[in-house]
């Protein structure tokens, strides 16, 4: 499914330009960012889970809770690195379709990371605490 939405995603952006002018330049910009910090994010995100990396919802055996880096800002950073890189494509593309397939990547990674959750809170003490404290998918925001 996973695979599907971003395939759908990246050829959204080629339905579009909506917009033009002045706020195509600033939606660029905007979008460019975007892309750019959501990268930074997952790969960090990647980076920071070492040995606790699975392409899969269900944590490893053994895995161990990681509270530090971009895990201090969020509880799923590559899904939320990967959500903000989708808005940065609708702004760049200037695709609203894309900007909505984008919504539907976060309903998607929200839901997916429900079911993560428990599986987390199952196995790792302190997940609950962690859980208290820190925004889910968007830095700042969710």
């Amino acid at each position: 499914m996973q695979v599907v939405l971003f395939g759908a995603l990246a050829a959204s952006g080629d339905i579009g330009p909506v917009w033009s002018g002045g706020l195509r330049v600033v939606g660029f910009a905007l979008g460019a960012a975007l892309i750019a910090a959501g990268g930074l994010l997952s790969l960090r995100g990647v980076l920071d889970l070492r040995e606790n990396l699975t392409p899969f919802p269900k944590p490893l055996p053994g895995a161990r809770l990681v509270e530090t880096g971009s895990y201090g800002l969020i509880r799923h950073p590559i899904y939320g690195g990967l959500i903000v890189a989708a808005a940065g494509w609708g702004l760049v593309t200037a695709s609203p379709i894309a900007l909505v397939g984008a919504g539907v990547l976060l309903a998607f990674f929200d839901l997916k990371s429900r079911r993560e959750e428990r599986w987390l809170a199952e196995q790792l003490e302190g997940y609950e605490a962690y859980r208290s404290r820190t925004r889910k998918l968007l830095p700042w925001l969710y």
